[in-house]
């Protein structure tokens, strides 16, 4: 077991998660808010795709209920949303591998629309629904930056030599 290539993993996570707690700056308007990317979601998805073997579903709970702790959700939303992509993700990542970047990106926006979709289920159910049209914006702007984020985290673990 190679621990530089969990560490990496957990790194690269953790430091996603800490980019989505940030707050923007509080002089923008609300809809700017509505416009950060999924990061999380981003980094398991590119885990789960490069190395399948370290990076699945007891990572996406762990980061899950580490996010619900982080954002003040009640526990398992995130937890539950993220083992859900992270399968599909698991299931299909040979084929996800023979998707050119944009075609990824294409498929990480459908991502980010089911974990919402997913997220405002939970809230509703729990009576604290919260859902608006901006909430769509983040699906857009995690597919225009998920090549970005492919080509970080990709010469990461080449730079790295993670297997």
């Amino acid at each position: 077991m190679n621990i530089a290539t969990n560490v990496s993993i957990f790194f690269t996570i953790f430091f996603a998660m800490i980019l989505e707690i940030i707050p923007f700056s509080e002089g923008l308007p609300a809809e700017i808010g509505f416009l950060r990317p999924d990061l999380v979601i981003m980094t398991l998805v590119y885990w789960t795709i490069a190395l399948p073997h370290r990076a699945g579903v007891i990572l996406a709970w762990v980061s899950g209920i580490i996010m619900d702790v982080l954002v003040g959700n009640f526990l398992g939303q995130f937890g539950c949303t993220f083992v859900i992509i992270s399968y599909f993700v698991l299931k299909f990542y040979q084929r996800l591998r023979m998707f050119s970047v944009w075609q990824q990106a294409i498929l990480v926006g459908g991502l980010v629309i089911l974990h919402q979709g997913l997220s405002s289920i939970f809230e509703y159910i729990f009576d604290v629904s919260f859902w608006s049209p901006w909430n769509l914006l983040s699906v857009l702007s995690s597919a225009l930056i998920w090549p970005l984020v492919f080509l970080l985290l990709r010469s990461l673990r080449r730079s790295l030599r993670l297997k």
